[in-house]
């Protein structure tokens, strides 16, 4: 796949949320992202019961698996435990982007987890020089918009997307993620 650009994306918990929920997320990314990316959305384990160690072992298992220059994009606790994994260590390739969707933060002011915090020295652990982008709906009622701020904050140099009239599936609609992929990855070339 010559010049086929990877973007690995993480889908969210709960029940059939990668066949009923999250597929169209998926779909509109790929629609958007059109020809020349190759997607990749692997099913989570026991995806209606996320648990930290089995999803973060499965999303590492698919980083390996990708080529120097994807971008990893998660939704909801998929970008939760993504961003997290990421702080634990190093991806062992070069990235394109990092991109929360709707993510929950986990720790002050956010959810509380019984199992793990995000780092207080979040921003400094992740992979230097990758640009880090957080959307939200801003009608989203499953996590609150105001978790946007709070990794903004923990992640200063990332961009904040804040997405009036949408929920936390943003309407099914990434059509807004798929345009600054493409701009993050033609600015790497």
């Amino acid at each position: 796949m010559a010049g086929t650009r990877q973007v690995l994306f993480i889908q969210g918990g709960g029940a059939s949320v990668h066949d009923e929920w999250d597929n169209k997320l998926f779909d509109s990314l790929r629609q958007g992202l059109g020809d020349g990316y190759e997607v990749r959305y692997p099913r989570m384990p026991e995806e209606d019961d996320p648990s930290y160690a089995k999803w973060s072992a499965a999303i590492w298992e698919e980083i390996t698996a990708l080529d120097d220059g994807a971008v990893v994009a998660g939704h909801s606790v998929g970008g939760t435990i993504l961003i997290n994994a990421l702080a634990e260590r190093a991806p062992g390739r070069e990235l394109a982007a990092i991109v929360l969707i709707a993510a929950p933060f986990v720790g002050p002011g956010g959810w509380p987890s019984e199992e793990f915090d995000l780092p207080q020295n979040l921003a400094s652990r992740l992979p230097r020089g990758v640009p880090v982008h957080v959307f939200h709906g801003l009608e989203d009622e499953t996590a609150p918009p105001a978790h946007a701020d709070l990794y903004v904050r923990a992640i200063p140099q990332a961009q904040l997307h804040r997405l009036p009239g949408r929920d936390h599936q943003l309407n099914s609609d990434l059509g807004e993620v798929a345009k600054v992929i493409k701009i993050d990855l033609v600015a790497q070339e």
